[in-house]
């Protein structure tokens, strides 16, 4: 009985996986158009949910044509290349520049929004660009 219990809420929690990494995909592949929504994150997320629901899944995406290098270099080696990080530092300035010159937004707001935004340029940053030898 509690070996059914067990395996019937593990089929649960990898269908919860399963979902939880196809709504991170989609939320990552809008941010590809998007400049106000991150897309390495929601990649990131879904990588990590599909490595506990799915091995069929986590496989696809790690070997995708144009989502898979990124997610493989994080995965394997913990890197982010250096034009990740160029396209990001980018697409965040340009982003910071809509955000802070809108006089709609509140002044604790934009603070909000910039102290995010130098975490995680300080975060990406200061991860390796290359694989060390």
């Amino acid at each position: 009985m509690i070996g059914r219990i067990i395996q019937l809420s593990r089929k649960t929690l990898d269908v919860f996986f399963v979902v939880a990494g196809v709504l991170f995909l989609l939320i990552g592949i809008v941010g590809i158009v998007l400049p106000l929504l991150p897309t390495t994150p929601f990649l990131l997320l879904s990588a990590f949910c599909f490595s506990k629901g799915s091995k069929k899944f986590h496989h696809w995406l790690l070997n995708h044509s144009i989502l898979g290098s990124p997610i493989r270099d994080w995965e394997r080696k913990k890197i982010i290349r250096k034009k990740s990080k160029i396209l990001a530092t980018v697409m965040m300035a340009g982003s910071s520049v809509f955000v802070l010159s809108k006089d709609t937004i509140p002044l604790i707001g934009k603070v909000s929004y910039s102290l995010v935004l130098i975490s995680v340029l300080i975060f990406i940053w200061t991860r390796r660009s290359t694989e060390e030898l």
